[in-house]
């Protein structure tokens, strides 16, 4: 059999369902075993840095490795930024990339390019394939590592000649899978042992804690200790539960700091959190300050970088606080009984058109267990402060890389890896000129997705940084005014253009995901200074 043609099967010995990227010369073998392979469906984006973006996501929401392709050269360079976003975001994604011919590298072939040095770079491994009888032990190899230990993306580079070559056919290795690791014994009782005298503390939680949201719970209320959570956590613990305080760090909310400033509170547990500038604030002191902190996290490298740990657990959030809990019950703990705070009123009447009103606007007709992909752009700073969190997990947030249009590609993976859940992306026009081509890709695959897009004509985040810092802001960072809902109409797929408060209904939403992708262009110009918290008091103190 073609070499490539044991890779195919035992992608789908392991389960994979997708395959993500762009046909081109150097990997057409591999999309031709696909005809014979209907257990393995190719999603055809229209640029491989999007197919990167939905690789990633479906690897998060599916909870399982995910494949993406590109071809050799611009397909693999394309490639780059999404495989840099899943090595900051811990997700297993393998990145398979064509080559020329092995005879004729060093020759300046068409699209040739060593692709290998610049995937290590943003991998966990990245090797370039010499022999056809290795291609598959590479690739279990690659597997292995992108699901061991840290997850994480790696990189494999099939040149073509390797991938058509014939190898015996043999028996398919068992393909990997990830095994959470626990801290040991001891570690456990003696953090349980700090966690149960201390009578007051706060825990601090991060995106690490994605899949243990129920474990976060029960711990803090057999604590009875508050919840910060971090921008990128935000949307993991609902706003109904009354020990949840709101988001700290960049955009967070008062309530939150008040908890972190308040020295009453001796204990810090920071879950699945690196503590990096966004999630601290600027990396402010008083977080850790006179505090007794303990840290858990899968990832060794976050310890004791910008403050120190007391305590430092490595280990997978939900295991590792499942096993928290059993030890803290031995203690003679007991899990207390919260009710979720009710609202009056679910139905609000908003005035002013700004990001703020629209975007609370909006809520107001999702469904409450609709997940938001969030873009990078001024109104994620209102997202994260101001959008509400009825149901767990309902928010995907790019604070760490910030890659723009990031949320477009991650909208289609997510839906894939959770079908049954609503999907909303809430984008820029900004981001929509990157990435907004991949609505047509939703299209294609009848994925009732709906585009929100925020179009004020210019780069907000760009243009009210340089107006805090610098006190003007170039002319070149806005543009003319572009119909996006136009563009979209012309794509066959529903639109509707939004001016005033009083365009947006529950009609005009029904009205537009049925069986199929939509977008709601949000024209708006907004003036107001975001609320990005510190970052505003950063930026504005430049020309002090």
């Amino acid at each position: 059999m073609k070499a490539v043609k044991a890779v195919v099967d035992y992608l789908v010995e392991g389960g994979i369902k997708y395959v993500f990227g762009i046909p081109a010369g150097s990997v057409n073998a591999f999309f031709d075993e696909l005809y014979d392979t209907p257990q393995l469906t190719p999603i055809i984006a229209k640029h491989e840095g999007a197919a990167a973006y939905m690789a990633g996501a479906y690897a998060k929401y599916a909870n399982q490795l995910s494949v993406c392709i590109g071809c050799s050269g611009p397909g693999s360079t394309n490639l780059i930024t999404g495989a840099a976003n899943a090595m900051r975001e811990h997700l297993p994604v393998l990145f398979l990339t064509g080559a020329v011919p092995v005879r004729t590298f060093g020759l300046n072939a068409s699209q040739e390019l060593d692709a290998v040095p610049l995937f290590q770079a943003v991998t966990k491994y990245s090797v370039s394939v010499k022999n056809a009888e290795d291609l598959l032990p590479e690739v279990e190899k690659a597997i292995g590592i992108a699901l061991s230990g840290v997850p994480g993306p790696v990189h494999v580079q099939m040149p073509i000649d390797i991938q058509i070559q014939q190898v015996p056919s043999a028996e398919l290795p068992p393909f990997p899978k990830f095994l959470p690791a626990v801290p040991d014994a001891s570690q456990l009782r003696l953090a349980a042992g700090q966690l149960g005298k201390a009578s007051k503390g706060i825990l601090f939680v991060g995106q690490g804690a994605r899949r243990a949201i129920g474990e976060v719970i029960a711990l803090a209320e057999m604590l009875d200790w508050p919840i910060v959570t971090t921008p990128q956590a935000k949307g993991l613990i609902p706003d109904s539960h009354p020990l949840h305080h709101g988001v700290f760090g960049f955009a967070g909310q008062q309530s939150a700091s008040h908890i972190i400033e308040d020295s009453s509170f001796p204990t810090l547990f920071v879950i699945g959190s690196s503590l990096g500038e966004t999630a601290t604030s600027n990396w402010k002191p008083e977080l850790s300050a006179d505090r007794y902190m303990i840290q858990l996290d899968i990832d060794e490298k976050v310890f004791h970088r910008a403050y120190p740990a007391n305590l430092a657990l490595q280990g997978d959030a939900a295991a590792t606080l499942s096993a928290l809990l059993q030890e803290l019950e031995l203690m003679g703990l007991h899990r207390s009984s919260y009710s979720p705070v009710s609202s009056a009123s679910t139905s609000h009447s908003y005035q002013a058109y700004n990001t703020q009103n629209v975007l609370l606007s909006l809520q107001q007709y999702m469904s409450g267990s609709s997940r938001y992909t969030v873009d990078i752009g001024e109104f994620m700073s209102y997202v994260i402060h101001y959008m509400k969190v009825p149901e767990p997990d309902c928010f995907d947030i790019n604070v760490h890389f910030g890659a723009m249009g990031t949320a477009i590609g991650s909208a289609i993976g997510m839906r894939l890896a959770d079908p049954d859940r609503p999907v909303v992306c809430i984008t820029g026009d900004g981001c929509f000129f990157m990435h907004g081509m991949e609505v047509l890709t939703a299209k294609e695959y009848g994925l009732p997705i709906l585009f929100i897009v925020i179009n004020n004509s210019r780069l907000g985040m760009v243009y009210h940084g340089h107006e805090l810092q610098y006190r003007r802001s170039h002319p070149r960072f806005q543009q003319q005014p572009v119909s996006i809902s136009d563009m979209a109409y012309a794509m066959g797929i529903p639109s509707w253009r939004v001016e005033t408060l009083e365009d947006i209904s529950q009609g005009m939403l029904n009205d537009l995901c049925i069986d199929g992708p939509a977008v709601l262009e949000i024209s708006i110009i907004d003036n107001n200074i975001p609320p990005m918290g510190d970052r505003v008091k950063f930026l504005s103190s430049f020309n002090k």
